[in-house]
């Protein structure tokens, strides 16, 4: 897998200039949207912070990175794999437009009325109302970097760094992706009351 990302890098040549615009353009589409639907462009605390370490506050999906963010890296691992496994023989650079697409489509569905009701209605994300504008900017350039780390490393280490960061943030903040998921289309009683603390 990682000979084959390395050729489709070196004969894009020219061509990812392209990509880079297009999925820079994808993105700030993106964040024109959100603030069309009334999200906020920086945290309401009128600061930005590198790292907002206390998800049960209202820094949480308001600043840079956060708990979460390795979520959005292994977003950007399964992105690639996927894209791998699927469209192959699309160069590298037209697979991670796919891999920001997605993101970016779900930076907006995540962020609409229907999907943070759910949050709240679901999840341990009670006083959850949607990410500022630079946090979802965020996500996407997270999820872009774990889609790059995965083209190039060896799958056994993108694999080994996925199982980190799940069981990392599931011990730390007893949350990581597979239990956001796993609560967002089917919610488990048990899981939340452990997850609140119980």
């Amino acid at each position: 897998m990682v000979n084959g990302s390395s050729k489709a890098m070196r004969a894009a040549g020219p061509a990812w200039r392209i990509y880079l615009l297009l999925g820079l353009g994808l993105v700030a589409a993106t964040a024109a949207v959100l603030l069309a639907m009334g999200r906020v462009p920086i945290c309401t605390c009128g600061t930005v912070k590198l790292w907002a370490p206390d998800v049960n506050s209202a820094d949480n999906s308001q600043h840079i990175a956060d708990w979460y963010t390795p979520s959005h890296i292994i977003h950007g691992f399964l992105f690639f794999g996927l894209t791998w496994l699927f469209a192959r023989r699309l160069p590298l650079g037209a697979r991670a437009l796919i891999a920001i697409l997605v993101e970016c489509a779900w930076e907006i569905a995540e962020n609409s009325p229907m999907v943070i009701d759910r949050y709240r209605e679901a999840t341990i994300a009670l006083g959850y109302t949607g990410d500022s504008v630079i946090n979802s900017v965020s996500d996407i350039a997270f999820m872009t970097l774990g889609f790059v780390f995965a083209a190039r490393a060896p799958v056994w280490l993108t694999i080994a760094l996925a199982v980190f960061f799940e069981l990392l943030t599931g011990w730390l903040i007893r949350d990581n992706l597979t239990l956001n998921v796993l609560m967002l289309l089917h919610p488990v009683d048990a899981i939340r009351v452990w997850q609140a603390g119980g």
